[in-house]
């Protein structure tokens, strides 16, 4: 299907905010509860889009590190900013260091397809159920906005997540009219960030590393750089990625954003998968959304939080949904050998528990069936 400029740059622009339904609650959980300021976070976010949407020239998404970011909500009476910002350091530096050796490249050579699609399917359903448990919390609102994306999904004129958004934005303005006045008396005014990397000390690099860096390298490795690169081959097949680029773009990334004040960030297949469910064929979704965080971050940190009350539970969940139905329709693709379904089954079942020790238990069991240790 030819689709002409203006409908094009209407999809990519749709597209742009097709992984909101993870960006936000995490965002919103730094912010709020562990009471980091927005600034370096948004910033971080903002530029590294824009990079990734200009050097790789497709959908590459930009999303927080789930096992740290999870931990670090969690447990803000234990968590300390420099726990955050030493795990990005860790993190970073492991990363740069796989993927200049290239040590990263054995790994990925090892790692075979049920085991990635396993890990695509777990985290796909995973989606699907963390976006009906928002739905559920605004169940008129969500079944609404499950409805209108359904039935302008494949619309180029009026894209759904145009429509979804527009329909969340009223809603919310509905239900509570102050959010209004209170965006009208929002003030612009320039920040600068600060350097978090100088306010590391010794014993939150320590426990950084040790409570969240350590626990987010298998999921890392499977979903954000072994599956991001296969999801994005499949999808962009002229626009291919290597394991080992993602690793060392992983590693800059977060040694980065940590020294601007940011949170641990990383490549997620779901976000690609978000984003072109809702549209997005190029970079140019990530840099249309990273100019307009970068814009925030500046002038409008200060109001990030009365920014994001536009967007409600609900219509969060209906995107989260829609981006794991995209995920987990990768399935299609293993073939109905039963050695490798089952391995796929077993990998996305222990993935939606926890998708590291999906990754590692799936290998075990592909070898174990390869060589006969064990037959299915």
């Amino acid at each position: 299907m030819k689709i002409s400029g203006n409908k094009y740059n209407r999809m990519e622009f749709a597209g742009a905010f097709g992984d909101l339904g993870t960006f936000i609650p995490f965002v919103v959980g730094y912010i709020t509860i562990n009471k980091m300021d927005p600034l370096g976070i948004l910033l971080s976010f903002g530029l590294f889009k824009i990079f990734a949407g200009l050097y790789f020239k497709t959908p590459m998404p930009i999303q927080p590190m789930k096992a740290i970011g999870g931990a670090a909500i969690a447990n803000p009476e234990l968590v300390t900013h420099g726990m955050i910002w030493g795990s990005g350091i860790f993190t970073g530096l492991l990363w740069l260091i796989m993927g200049l050796s290239g040590a990263i490249d054995i790994l990925a050579r090892i790692t075979k397809k049920p085991v990635v699609i396993g890990i695509m399917l777990g985290l796909g359903l995973s989606f699907i159920y963390d976006g009906i448990k928002m739905i559920a919390a605004e169940p008129i609102i969500g079944i609404i906005g499950v409805v209108i994306t359904f039935l302008f999904l494949t619309n180029t004129r009026f894209p759904a997540m145009l429509l979804l958004l527009l329909f969340g934005i009223i809603i919310s303005f509905i239900r509570a009219p102050e959010l209004f006045s209170e965006l009208i008396k929002t003030g612009m005014h320039l920040r600068l960030p600060e350097f978090g990397i100088l306010n590391i000390d010794r014993e939150g690099m320590i426990n950084g590393i040790l409570m969240l860096g350590i626990p987010q390298i298998p999921l890392t490795l499977g979903n954000a750089i072994i599956a991001i690169t296969a999801e994005n081959n499949r999808l962009f097949p002229n626009k291919k990625v290597k394991e080992r680029t993602i690793a060392i773009d992983h590693g800059f990334m977060n040694i980065f954003s940590t020294a601007i004040g940011g949170v641990p960030l990383c490549h997620g297949a779901g976000g690609m998968a978000g984003h072109v469910r809702f549209g997005a064929k190029t970079g140019g979704a990530l840099v249309i959304l990273g100019v307009m965080l970068v814009i925030i971050g500046l002038f409008f940190s200060d109001s990030v939080a009365v920014l994001f009350k536009i967007f409600p539970a609900g219509i969060l969940g209906v995107i989260l949904c829609f981006a794991g139905l995209e995920l987990a329709s990768v399935a299609k693709g293993i073939g109905w050998e039963k050695e490798d379904a089952y391995v796929m089954l077993a990998t996305a079942g222990i993935s939606l528990w926890n998708i590291g020790v999906g990754f590692l238990a799936g290998l075990i069991l592909y070898y174990a069936i390869k060589y006969r240790i064990i037959k299915v």
